[in-house]
């Protein structure tokens, strides 16, 4: 493993997702030990392996709390595909918390959005996990989302929709819209841990690292955070 320092960006090195969920798994330790409180999650594959790491750990999050990035409009919390299905079974189920948070799929959009930047200003978030898309976007925040924005509704492109449609029985069943937190939310966290691992992130990373700040590459603003880490793989970082 190496390390590297670059801006604020710390860049850590792995051989694959396993090894990065334990040095992932290791600043999540090191945050509750320094009393963290209140843990950004992110959904899809990519955290799986550090969701299996925390299951099987002894750590307790019963007096903490969960605030997830995003959910598909149209789903109900209990739908198999929704992000709330996926959280309780990746973690919260073995490893509950005192208060989890995740947007309602089927709330209207102007209730829902303000009812959720209502939850992170009460809930300031100490460490964000995120994971990246190959275009670039963090949470939903596709390509074109002003720097600025907090909890909203958007439109998925169709990468996004390409990119999820393995976890439902066809691209057409993948929602179309989904509420995520903003970028401004997610720039607002303490400290964010950013994992990324296969060549298809490659050139992502390479943009979120050392190209220009643009609402183009939307994590590319990390590069204005003062605390971030990002685990990477050897093929997600071939191209840094």
């Amino acid at each position: 493993m190496n390390l590297t320092d670059h801006k604020h960006m710390k860049i850590i090195k792995v051989k694959d997702k396993h090894e990065g969920a334990k040095k992932a798994f290791d600043l999540i330790k090191e945050a509750l030990q320094n009393d963290a409180e209140v843990f950004g999650l992110a959904t899809g594959s990519t955290p799986e392996t550090l969701y299996k790491e925390l299951r099987e750990s002894d750590l307790d999050f019963t007096d903490k709390i969960a605030v997830n990035l995003d959910e598909y409009i149209g789903l109900s919390a209990d739908h198999p595909q929704s992000y709330s299905t996926f959280m309780n079974d990746q973690l919260f189920k073995a490893k509950p918390f005192k208060e989890t948070h995740i947007p309602d799929g089927l709330a209207e959009e102007q209730v829902e959005t303000e009812r959720y930047n209502a939850i992170l200003d009460s809930n300031p978030i100490d460490v964000q996990i995120l994971g990246i898309g190959t275009n670039a976007h963090i949470g939903f925040n596709e390509p074109g989302t002003p720097f600025d924005t907090d909890t909203h509704k958007v439109s998925l492109t169709d990468a996004t929709i390409e990119a999820n449609k393995h976890n439902f029985s066809s691209a057409n069943d993948v929602p179309r819209f989904a509420y995520s937190m903003g970028i401004k939310s997610i720039m607002s966290a303490k400290k964010i841990i950013l994992l990324a691992y296969g060549e298809n992130k490659a050139e992502a990373i390479a943009n979120t690292v050392n190209g220009p700040v643009t609402e183009r590459v939307p994590s590319s603003i990390l590069q204005k955070h003062p605390d971030v880490v990002l685990i990477v793989d050897e093929a997600a970082a071939s191209k840094l």
